[in-house]
């Protein structure tokens, strides 16, 4: 296949090029295996660029701000971060392709790491928390980039192409929270705060990953996407104005559902994977068990992945949002049960955490999925990707209060009881799906 550049498949002058995919799916499906491949490729820098912020982020603030009060701080900063760079890249994938805008956001956050290493290094505050804020970026594009492998995906397709984006995150993610005490040792021998060492290959990873998005992400699924679909639409202008306002009904609804679920799963597991390291440093716990834990969540987050996507597209969204609640409940109260010596115990319960948010990720992912349209949906996932980065703000910032005055087994139980709220969302959801099939059926 010749390459196409971007000046050819933005210009409506070209409609060769997308003739050409209308009628080979099989050019049209290398071109799929080809972006999940790339995607892939980023995202094994992104996880490793990672593992600073959720890691070392409340340490390094604890350290220089000298309370657990404000330990909260650094995760609440990465995520408004994150909130505020999950619209732009949205809005900038939505206008110029996906290409632009995770490579720009993955950048940007390289950028921010580089700006906490000089924080450290000066003991500027102010520094750590504006840095900080554009760390956010990295970890909201490497989110993102999720929606670039479903972009050419069929519908039966679209939760296992979110999964292979997401469990190929495992490489680096599991691997970056081990090397924390191999990079504190790097930067303590070239006169770096030892907490700020992890920060030197996140800066490398997330900028290695927009580099490879910039350079490979060609042609770009979205644009090819947006392009095949005004295509078809020219061939199926029969449908009813009744049909399509019920098609927009199940489609807000099918937003509606798939950002809660996704906001609540966020809420759940920053609150309490934000504190762990700062309750696992009160009892004795070294920078070698925190990686190992936190570690091990990273891992049980992306690397079920794969299996994860085959159970949204077998057995359904619903059935494992439901799965998400009962999974995050689970952890929940183990972390609150488990003695603050047993590091296996602690292993397990944030493992769950992480496996929990791994199936309400994906199948609110795909929920959203479902409910867009090429021709917006850039825009819609930046913007529900907002109000999930918001809520892991609030959340992340609240924990900390929350530890301080209370307890981090307090902290686990609200946590995990705040996730049942899921359950009431998806009755509601299948409620109002059923309404629709009796209409259906009546007219």
């Amino acid at each position: 296949m010749s390459q196409i550049t971007d000046d050819s498949y933005t210009s409506q002058s070209h409609p060769a090029w997308v003739q050409r995919y209308l009628d080979s799916p099989h050019k049209l499906k290398q071109l799929y295996r080809r972006t999940l491949a790339v995607v892939v490729l980023s995202q094994i820098f992104g996880g490793a660029g990672l593992a600073a912020g959720v890691t070392i982020g409340a340490l390094l603030a604890k350290d220089m701000l000298g309370s657990d009060q404000f330990a909260g701080i650094p995760v609440a900063l990465m995520t408004f971060g994150s909130a505020i760079s999950s619209l732009l890249v949205g809005r900038i994938s939505q206008k110029l392709g996906r290409r632009y805008g995770l490579s720009l956001g993955f950048i940007a956050g390289g950028i921010g790491a580089i700006g906490v290493i000089f924080a450290a290094i000066l003991s500027n505050v102010y520094l750590l928390f504006a840095a900080l804020l554009l760390y956010g970026a990295g970890t909201s594009t490497n989110l993102q980039a999720r929606y670039a492998g479903t972009d050419l995906a069929s519908p039966t397709q679209r939760a296992t192409a979110v999964s292979i984006a997401l469990v190929s995150t495992t490489f680096g993610a599991v691997a970056g929270p081990n090397l924390v005490q191999v990079m504190g040792n790097l930067a303590d021998s070239i006169g770096i705060p030892t907490l700020a060492g992890p920060f030197i290959l996140s800066a490398a990873a997330f900028i290695g990953a927009g580099i490879v998005l910039f350079i490979l992400l060609r042609p770009d699924p979205l644009i090819v996407s947006k392009a095949i679909a005004a295509a078809n639409k020219n061939k199926s202008q029969a449908d009813s104005t009744q049909t399509s306002s019920l098609t927009s009904d199940s489609n807000k609804r099918g937003i509606i559902v798939g950002a809660t679920i996704m906001i609540l799963t966020q809420i759940v597991m920053v609150s309490i994977m934000s504190m762990t390291p700062v309750h696992m440093g009160h009892h004795g716990h070294g920078l070698g068990d925190v990686g190992l834990v936190i570690g091990f969540h990273v891992g049980a987050m992306y690397l079920p992945s794969l299996i994860t996507g085959i159970l949204v597209d077998k057995i359904g969204r619903t059935a494992m949002a439901i799965a998400a609640g009962v999974t995050l409940l689970a952890a929940g109260i183990l972390s609150a049960l488990a003695p603050v010596d047993s590091l296996p115990l602690l292993i397990v319960a944030l493992s769950l955490l992480g496996l929990g948010w791994n199936f309400g990720l994906i199948s609110g992912t795909t929920l959203i999925v479902d409910a867009t349209t090429p021709a917006t949906r850039a825009k819609t996932q930046g913007t529900v990707d907002v109000f999930i980065a918001l809520s892991g703000a609030s959340s992340g910032l609240l924990s900390g209060v929350v530890f301080a005055y209370t307890s981090y087994p307090t902290l686990s139980l609200i946590g995990g009881f705040l996730s049942l709220l899921l359950v009431p969302v998806v009755v509601w959801s299948i409620m109002k799906r059923k309404a629709q099939q009796r209409n259906d059926v009546s007219m």
